[in-house]
């Protein structure tokens, strides 16, 4: 059972924002091998969903970003889930936050973003379609995605 938070940047506690960084850290950097500056100053800006596990440990992430911070659209990125749930739909969990908490407050609201291209049809369940964009970022094949509401 995962107790899922959500809470803008400034509501985050200090081991609360420590522990969503650490997790984006060992799986980003260190898991994918892709040394990267993690801080980029868009945290700050954001609404950050993560769930705890039993332990009271985060494991999944992600933050939802304004229009006009990576994108003239709302966003969503630093999207993960620890190696420990993966294979128990935590990351769909995870997504259905992330697109109910933007369904609530921006309805109507188109949101882009930049997903591995080995995630293409994880993203497609929840609306979202490639733009036909694929880039490498930090060495790493991506692909930009649009979600346009009904």
């Amino acid at each position: 059972m995962i107790n899922w938070k959500i809470k803008p940047f400034k509501e985050l506690t200090t081991d609360e924002f420590h522990d969503i960084l650490a997790l984006r850290i060992k799986v980003f950097v260190v898991e994918q091998n892709c040394p990267y500056q993690e801080l980029d100053g868009k945290d700050k800006k954001g609404v950050h969903i993560f769930g705890i596990d039993k332990n009271k440990e985060v494991v999944a992430t992600a933050r939802i970003l304004p229009k006009n911070i990576s994108y003239s659209e709302l966003s969503i990125g630093r999207v993960v889930t620890d190696v420990s749930v993966r294979q128990k739909k935590v990351g769909i969990e995870l997504m259905e936050n992330c697109m109910t908490y933007i369904k609530n407050k921006f309805p109507n609201e188109a949101v882009r973003i930049s997903a591995q291209t080995h995630l293409d049809k994880f993203y497609q369940k929840f609306g979202f379609v490639s733009t036909g964009k694929k880039y490498l970022e930090d060495n790493i094949p991506h692909t930009e995605m649009l979600y346009q509401p009904i």
